[in-house]
């Protein structure tokens, strides 16, 4: 038995010694039935003069032994020089194996991962319906949700935190700092304003500052008090106070209740204005731009980006935890939910099948010609004598059929030759 052999053909030690014992057994058939041509060859030779009817036998076990010694050389050859004789095109597979190795990879290439045959495969597979079954059932999508979240909790471990709030710092930053904000509030501001909506937003705000003049009376009183001279009464204040609280609450009730009331009038002029020189206006959008940067610098902003990792990790962590202790999660849910929801919908099913089907062919033209380079160098980094044995052993066997094969059909056209020649 030829012990193993690093680089070379992956074959157990009990595979190779049952293949082994067969071919020898196979041999010692082929060999067997050439010696008895052979013999028979000898007998019939030497007793043709007293027995012309061994004639027959003769030609028959002349042509029998030179095919099988036809054979024999041809099998021989492609593992080892025969009889150790270094006669040229011999020992074809141990000095020939790179060529073989391209070659091997040239037509797995272009006959096993040809789109076409791929396609037709995937086809018959349809893999949008087996997809759909197996997500169908609650166990398989438990298990998908499970796998999900130990994978996600295990690939968020091994990253380093400190380079993932980098890299979100860096995102959240640079596309913020890309996008132009006062056009944007400007957008904004329009969508408000259209159908007049902003009106009933100021109605909000005049409620507001009405319930704050009544709720604040003390405050406008002491401000009253600490504006006019020591020597004015108290109850001149008071009139004041009233006054004021009043005139207030008069003009906000006329502005709350009158459409066209000319403050509504302003407030309109005013925030068209805005919204115009939020998006035409240099020195507005200047200084939008300076106060998004202020903003940004501002280390509350930097700590909330820095938190998102934090947090979306944690998260991660729990929801693998209880992925874990509880029957059916969310997750899980969500997948069985997905799955029969394909199955109940053909045409759904046709889109899925389709996304999977170019996404499998996509992968094959991408890494196609990777495929053949593989097998190429793979067998470039065999042991040549230890491939030839091994290739011996995986083929030997049915080899030897030639040799038998050719035994049998060489004395059958011995006999038909000496026939024709009688």
């Amino acid at each position: 038995m030829t012990s193993p052999v690093h680089n070379s053909i992956p074959l157990t030690a009990f595979d190779e010694e049952i293949r082994a014992k067969q071919l020898h057994a196979m041999k010692m058939r082929a060999g067997g039935l050439l010696v008895l041509a052979a013999l028979a060859f000898a007998v019939s030779h030497y007793f043709g003069a007293q027995y012309p009817w061994l004639g027959w036998v003769q030609a028959f076990s002349e042509a029998a032994m030179v095919g099988g010694l036809a054979d024999w050389f041809a099998i021989t050859a492609l593992f080892r020089h025969p009889m150790g004789i270094p006669i040229p095109h011999t020992a074809i597979i141990p000095e020939r194996k790179d060529r073989v190795g391209e070659v091997l990879g040239a037509f797995v290439e272009r006959n096993f991962l040809n789109r076409d045959v791929i396609e037709g495969r995937l086809l018959q597979a349809r893999l949008g319906e087996r997809l759909a079954h197996f997500l169908s059932d609650p166990s398989n999508s438990r298990a998908v949700a499970r796998h999900a979240a130990r994978g996600l909790v295990a690939a968020a471990e091994s990253m380093r935190d400190d380079d993932v709030q980098a890299m979100i710092d860096s995102a959240i930053a640079d596309r913020i700092k890309s996008a132009r904000v006062a056009p944007f509030i400007g957008r904004g501001l329009s969508l408000m304003t259209s159908g007049n909506r902003h009106q009933g937003l100021l109605d909000e705000a005049i409620t507001l500052a009405s319930r704050a003049v009544t709720e604040n009376e003390d405050l406008i009183r002491r401000r009253i008090e600490a504006e006019t001279p020591w020597w004015v009464p108290g109850v001149v204040d008071d009139k004041i106070l009233k006054k004021v609280v009043r005139g207030m609450e008069r003009t906000l009730k006329e502005v709350q209740g009158d459409p066209n009331h000319p403050l509504r009038e302003r407030f309109d002029a005013a925030l068209r204005k805005f919204i115009d020189d939020l998006h035409h206006s240099p020195e507005v959008m200047q200084r939008a731009e300076q106060l998004k940067e202020e903003i940004l610098s501002d280390d509350a902003i930097r700590q909330f980006s820095s938190s998102i990792w934090t947090d979306a990790k944690a998260a991660l962590v729990r929801r693998a935890e209880r992925a874990e202790e509880t029957d059916v999660d969310t997750i899980s849910t969500g997948l069985a939910s997905l799955g029969n929801a394909i199955l109940d919908d053909p045409a759904l099913m046709e889109r899925v099948d389709g996304w999977l089907r170019n996404g499998v062919l996509g992968l094959v033209e991408r890494y196609q010609s990777e495929v053949g380079e593989l097998i190429s160098h793979t067998v470039r980094g065999w042991d040549p004598t230890a491939t030839s044995r091994r290739i011996e052993l995986a083929i030997g066997r049915d080899l030897q059929f030639i040799r038998i094969n050719g035994t049998i059909v060489g004395g059958l056209v011995g006999l038909i030759l000496y026939a024709i020649t009688r």
